[in-house]
Parts: C-alpha cells; sequence; structure tokens
C-alpha cells in the first residue's frame, strides 16, 4: 500500500514539473528521476515523502535552478 500511494505522489510531481516547466511528461520523468529531489523523496529517513506535492516541486525547482 505504501508502494502504490508513494507511486502516485510520484506521477502527481511529475506532471506538475511538466507543466510548471511546459515540457513534455517524458522530459519531466527523466529530469526528475536524475534529480536528488527524487532521491530524497524515496528514502524515507528524510521525510520528504510527508510533504505537500507543491513543497517538494519547490524543492525540486529550486535545486534545477542551482
Amino acid at each position: 500500500m505504501r508502494d502504490s500511494v508513494l507511486q502516485r505522489k510520484l506521477a502527481r510531481i511529475v506532471m506538475l514539473l511538466a507543466t510548471s516547466a511546459d515540457i513534455s511528461p517524458e522530459q519531466a520523468l527523466d529530469i526528475f528521476y536524475k534529480s536528488e529531489t527524487y532521491k530524497q523523496l524515496t528514502n524515507s529517513a528524510t521525510g520528504l515523502h510527508l510533504m505537500s506535492d507543491d513543497y517538494i516541486l519547490e524543492d525540486l525547482l529550486h535545486e534545477l535552478n542551482n
């Protein structure tokens, strides 16, 4: 159950990234899976998975801009 909830969260974040960056979902998926934010999100010890989708998107956009 927890894995399916996380998978849905990942999908929502990818779609948010695609929309906000005006790129295809495929490009967003590629960018997201290569990001440090993704690594932190999938590591339950960081607690990032408990944050809202918008918060995680902001974190990801900040990472990409730096």
